[in-house]
C-alpha cells in the first residue's frame, strides 16, 4: 500500500516518523571556517595531485576558490598507516582549523585489511578533533569495475558526525576525461573535485 491511499491519521504518524528521523541525523551538511582560517589537505598522491601540475592539485584549486589558506600536506605511495604516524606533527605544527581527510586508497591498493584501513582513519579522525579541527572526510573507491566508495567511509562519517563528500572521486575517476591514470585525476578532475569540496565548506 503506499503513502498516498493509506488512512489520514496512519499518514499523519508517516510524516511525524520522517520528520523524526530526519530530526535525529546530527551529521552537518557544511563545515565553516573564519577568512583567516587554515585548511589542512591530508592525505595521499590524489591529495598531492599527481597526475598533474603542482598549481592544478585539488588543494591549489580549492585555495582558489574559498580564498583562504590551504596547506597541500599529500603523499605519494603513504597508507593510513603512515598517515596516523605523521598526523600528529603536522597538527602541532600547523594548528588548521580544517582537515579534509583523503586516505586510504593505498591501503586498497595494496590490499591491505579493511578493518585496519578502519582503525587508523578513527585514530586520525579523533586526533583531529583533539587539535580542535573539524574533518571533512572523502570517501575512496575500491578498486573495481564499477566504482563506489568503501562502506566504511560512510559508517564512519555517521559515527563521528562530519561533512563529508563520499562520492565525488568515484564519479570522476569513472570518466576518462577527468583521469590521467586509473588511480589518479587530471587537471579537470582536481578542479572538479575541489568545486565539490568547496560546496561543503562556508567562509565566514
Amino acid at each position: 500500500m503506499s503513502v498516498a491511499v493509506l488512512p489520514s491519521y496512519l499518514r499523519f504518524c508517516w510524516l511525524l516518523l520522517v520528520v523524526f528521523l530526519s530530526a535525529c541525523s546530527k551529521q552537518p551538511d557544511t563545515a565553516s571556517i573564519a577568512q583567516t582560517g587554515v585548511i589542512l589537505a591530508y592525505g595521499d598522491s590524489l591529495t598531492k595531485g599527481v597526475g598533474a601540475d603542482k598549481s592544478q592539485s585539488y588543494p591549489a584549486h580549492l585555495a582558489q576558490a574559498l580564498g583562504v589558506k590551504v596547506i597541500n600536506q599529500g603523499i605519494s605511495g603513504e597508507t593510513s598507516a603512515e598517515g596516523l604516524a605523521r598526523l600528529e606533527g603536522i597538527l602541532q605544527a600547523e594548528r588548521p582549523d580544517l582537515v579534509i581527510l583523503t586516505h586510504g586508497g593505498n591501503d586498497l591498493l595494496k590490499k591491505l585489511p579493511v578493518a585496519k584501513l578502519k582503525a587508523n582513519l578513527q585514530s586520525m579522525i579523533a586526533l583531529c578533533q583533539t587539535y580542535q579541527a573539524q574533518v571533512v572526510l572523502v570517501g575512496v573507491p575500491k578498486p573495481a569495475l564499477m566504482l563506489s566508495p568503501l562502506p566504511v567511509y560512510e559508517e564512519l562519517a555517521e559515527q563521528y558526525e562530519l561533512v563529508a563528500e563520499l562520492d565525488i572521486l568515484s564519479d570522476l575517476l569513472g570518466e576518462n576525461a577527468m583521469k590521467s591514470d586509473a588511480v589518479h585525476l587530471n587537471g579537470a578532475g582536481y578542479k572538479a573535485f575541489a568545486d565539490a569540496l568547496a560546496e561543503k565548506i562556508t567562509v565566514y
